[in-house]
């Protein structure tokens, strides 16, 4: 970034959009370089700041909002160097969902794209003739979406193995999860009856009738009960390793759905709320004070993000993920592209990559939008009202408003364009992410 300043490309850029600006000098090159969010001039096509106000006057003459909320409203826009549009940007505001984005940045830069959450099975007695002649032994190691058929896979690792009775208990120790279900004694009973296809109900039969033609159905039968226990038997004997789908996976299905429990689950991993908030403005440059958090998830109107936070957030994991050959369309929804969701319904320009957020009174949206006149525009919307559809369909138009002035682009960005590999990456039950460590 620093040589694209000292070329003077960005001044040449600024000045075929019309702005005039000074020299920068070295201290302003150096701060704009380590600073995602920071504007250097505002935009002299009235455009974004002209719509935006219309959007805001609308949302109180048709009465969607009401004037005591006119000033609960916030929106950033941005292209580039050049703010396009602010309307109480910098105001943390009740961001719902859009804590997803704080969560997912910070995972992301913790972890890495390809890490993967251990699942350990363990015995607490020898494998004589499939039966285990004591426990079985589940470490849960944090993995967010290990659901039916995870555990469908893990029988059937079992099975594999040669072990198809367990003498003893079904012992759940360590941060396991099952369907979204963090309670582990009834997490470890979902995994007990998934083990042993005699004891399927209507959800593990649908969840195999979509899995691959030919998976097997395990048979796994415990003789005893579901116990949790704080520590792992030391003499248990590791069987087998079960590996969750790569983070850069977790983190699209957790945005795609906003699913709030894998949210909490992926904010715990890398050291909770308060290291999400804190880490989250680091690496987005921007004030502590705009990015204020109580969980992962977003749930509860405690959880505040400026408009402008979550811009510099966006662009934060957009550079993270090119430096591993990804992009923020490999981890977030994208319209046109992504179909499921919460994207449902949703009227987003075409191939607008987007995190929506919503709570009982407020509906918010933030994401970036190729253009032909501006390039990426950058943008967050934060309502505060009653009539929550009502302001997603007056975001929606919004959105149309702004492309409908400067174009959609011929083809999508380079820089946007989802990597076929994001596609290719293994799916929900493959046993191929099962590491068979012990040998009866």
């Amino acid at each position: 970034m620093l040589e694209l300043l000292g070329s003077g490309l960005v001044s040449l850029w600024l000045e075929m959009a019309g702005v005039q600006i000074k020299p920068l000098d070295a201290l302003d090159a150096l701060t704009w370089q380590g600073s995602p969010g920071l504007v250097l001039a505002p935009d002299p096509n009235p455009t974004g700041a002209t719509t935006v106000q219309e959007y805001l006057k609308k949302l109180i003459t048709s009465k969607v909002v009401g004037q005591n909320l006119a000033e609960s409203q916030g929106i950033w826009m941005q292209s580039g160097p050049m703010l396009m549009a602010n309307h109480q940007g910098t105001t943390p505001l009740p961001a719902a969902s859009l804590t997803k984005i704080a969560t997912s940045l910070v995972a992301l830069k913790t972890l890495g794209p390809n890490y993967q959450y251990d699942t350990l099975v363990s015995a607490t007695g020898p494998v004589v003739n499939g039966v285990v002649q004591g426990d079985l032994v589940i470490t849960g190691g944090g993995d967010p979406l290990f659901v039916w058929e995870e555990a469908i896979a893990l029988g059937n690792t079992l099975n594999q193995m040669g072990i198809k009775q367990v003498k003893g208990n079904l012992i759940i120790n360590g941060n396991f999860a099952m369907n979204f279900q963090r309670q582990p004694m009834l997490a470890g009973t979902m995994l007990k009856q998934t083990l042993n296809r005699a004891s399927w109900g209507r959800p593990a039969i649908y969840t195999h009738s979509i899995m691959p033609k030919g998976t097997p159905k395990p048979q796994v039968v415990i003789a005893g009960t579901v116990i949790v226990e704080a520590q792992p038997n030391p003499r248990q004997t590791l069987l087998m390793r079960h590996r969750s789908l790569p983070l850069k996976q977790l983190i699209k299905e957790m945005n795609v759905y906003s699913n709030n429990d894998m949210a909490e689950m992926l904010a715990e991993s890398v050291g909770g709320a308060t290291v999400v908030q804190s880490t989250a403005a680091n690496l987005a440059r921007v004030p502590q004070v705009e990015i204020q958090l109580i969980n992962g998830s977003g749930l509860g109107t405690e959880n505040r993000i400026s408009p402008r936070a979550a811009c510099a957030m966006l662009m934060a994991i957009q550079g993270e993920a090119s430096a591993h050959q990804l992009n923020l369309a490999d981890l977030f929804p994208m319209s046109g592209f992504d179909h499921r969701g919460t994207l449902h319904s949703r009227h987003i320009p075409l191939s607008t990559v987007i995190k929506t957020g919503t709570l009982r009174d407020v509906s918010a949206l933030a994401g970036v939008m190729p253009t032909r006149d501006r390039g990426l525009v950058w943008f967050a919307i934060i309502n505060r009202g009653a009539n929550v559809w009502s302001l997603r369909t007056e975001q929606d138009q919004l959105l149309q408003s702004v492309v409908k002035q400067l174009q959609l682009p011929l083809t999508v960005p380079t820089a946007l364009t989802p990597h076929s590999a994001i596609n290719s990456l293994p799916q929900l039950g493959a046993t191929s992410r099962n590491e068979i460590l012990f040998k009866s």
